[in-house]
């Protein structure tokens, strides 16, 4: 089964959005040989008939009424906070008529409802508008709630947050965490990247998210002559046939600039397009998370 966005979209109840999200990616994971090391609360499956009922994990079956198997001995409840980027970009729409926002709280939402069927510890922060919002890590399913709340009301607008104002992020606790970071990577001064070294100073694991539409990756754009920066108001006119390869190559050389750079400080990345589905784009991930990629 596959988890199209456009469909996604018509769940207006963020909760359930990300449970039927989870028990997606969770049956289709179920078929994997996948095992060990990857995204500590990916050491579980759907439970299968002839599994050893030693292994059931019945704190997630109190949870979530659905049979679990842990296929790891080690405890590894964890600390996971999500970094969402609310910045004015993020309302860029692809032609599926989904903003790159609408697929981050998707995406937040899903990760934060399976750690904390774990039994993760999970927080909040939003960067939006020159500001910080901030929800501390906790395990207890009404902080989910809360933090699915935050996600319901998230209005991108703005530039980003200058990394100064970023003390709340480096309070952490002294154990083990996973920093989830969210974004479009859209930065005029190198704001992110400078974000990104004090994040990974901090010596916990960093995954980065980046979000793009798939008009952006195909420089589909037919029918509009100018396009605008959302954050700068800036407009310039485009011929999007006659520029297309010039476009492609430039933009293959810029990811794979943030991929390096990104790769230099030990911070997995993954780019997914706004189009993807989201159970899809989870399942890939962990596989390729699992393979060393």
């Amino acid at each position: 089964m596959q988890l199209d966005p456009k469909i996604l979209m018509t769940i207006k109840d963020l909760p359930l959005l990300a449970k039927t999200v989870i028990d997606g990616f969770m049956t289709g994971y179920n078929k994997s040989s996948i095992k060990g090391p990857g995204l500590e609360f990916s050491q579980y499956r759907s439970y299968q008939p002839g599994d050893d009922l030693r292994w059931l994990d019945w704190r997630m079956y109190a949870r979530s009424d659905r049979y679990y198997i842990r296929e790891s001995e080690t405890e590894t409840s964890i600390s996971v906070r999500f970094l969402v980027d609310a910045s004015a970009s993020m309302n860029h729409e692809d032609s599926n008529g989904i903003k790159k926002i609408d697929y981050a709280r998707m995406l937040a939402a899903s990760l934060a409802y399976l750690a904390n069927l774990h039994g993760d510890a999970v927080g909040l922060y939003v960067f939006e508008n020159g500001g910080l919002f901030s929800l501390a890590s906790k395990p207890d399913p009404k902080h989910l709630q809360r933090l699915f709340y935050q996600l319901s009301v998230l209005e991108p607008q703005g530039k980003f947050t200058q990394a100064v104002h970023y003390k709340e992020l480096f309070s952490g606790q002294a154990k083990k965490e996973l920093l989830v970071f969210i974004t479009d990577m859209y930065q005029e001064q190198n704001e992110i990247y400078s974000l990104l070294d004090s994040l990974a100073a901090l010596r916990h694991e960093v995954i980065v998210f980046q979000l793009m539409g798939q008009n952006e990756l195909d420089m589909d754009f037919r029918g509009y002559a100018a396009l605008e920066d959302l954050e700068t108001g800036q407009t310039i006119q485009i011929d999007a046939q006659k520029t297309k390869t010039e476009y492609k190559e430039k933009l293959d050389t810029y990811l794979a600039g943030i991929r390096m750079n990104l790769l230099g400080k030990r911070i997995q990345h993954k780019i997914l397009s706004t189009t993807r589905p989201l159970d899809e784009a989870l399942r890939n991930f962990l596989t390729e998370r699992n393979k060393g990629y």
